[in-house]
């Protein structure tokens, strides 16, 4: 099932550069203000559309670039965080 999700980014270029990777996965992507509740980084998200496993609780994310500060499911009580990075 496809759930929606937020990705946070250390770096504007990180968040433009995984939206451009999504849009070319076929995913339903789109740049909007990072919540406040949730980080104070770059200032950039994404929210995007996939179909990751309901389990584990937190993903193994492929982040070559070292970019992305954190992933989040929206659920109806809020955010329910998927990955961190480790940085």
């Amino acid at each position: 099932m496809e759930r929606e999700y937020i990705a946070t980014f250390y770096n504007h270029f990180g968040a433009v550069r995984f939206h451009r990777e999504r849009l070319r996965e076929g995913r339903a992507a789109r740049m909007q203000p990072v919540p406040r509740d949730l980080s104070s980084s770059c200032g950039t998200a994404v929210r995007f559309t996939a179909d990751y496993p309901e389990e584990p609780e937190l993903l193994e994310i492929s982040d070559p670039h070292g970019e992305i500060e954190q992933l989040v499911e929206l659920c109806r009580e809020g955010y329910r965080l998927r990955y961190r990075s480790s940085e």
